[in-house]
């Protein structure tokens, strides 16, 4: 009987070694990557003011009719946030962003509003 059970444990204890690292440490846990909107929800939905406040006078203001495109310019991207109302009667808020390099190259959208919200204007 013992040399059935050893049988057994053997190819057990084989496979349980197969699951450790080098050292007997154990792999660092999976984290998820941040989603990729992380970061966009700092202008989202947000009105002029709170553009304002996050990365200072526009550089550009174009009012067409309920729509508006405030766009700020820093020297890595240009951003440009499109605002309208939600309802009838309500403010405009952030619907769409859309961002590029001074080039015109499309830029990460987040990477933009951290770069813009770091500028001397901003503060």
């Amino acid at each position: 009987m013992k040399r059935r059970y050893s049988v057994l444990i053997l190819p057990l204890l084989a496979l349980a070694g197969a699951c450790t690292t080098a050292g007997g440490e154990r792999p660092a846990p999976i984290v998820n990557a941040p989603p990729p909107a992380m970061g966009l929800d700092r202008v989202l939905g947000k009105d002029a003011r709170a553009l304002h406040m996050l990365f200072g006078v526009p550089d550009l203001d174009v009012r067409e009719a309920q729509a508006r495109k405030l766009q700020y310019t820093g020297p890595v991207c240009v951003l440009d946030a499109y605002l309208y109302p939600p309802a009838a009667g309500q403010e405009p808020v952030v619907r769409y962003l859309d961002a590029r390099t001074p080039a015109g190259e499309d830029f990460d959208r987040a990477s933009c509003i951290a770069a813009l919200s770091r500028r001397v204007e901003a503060r």
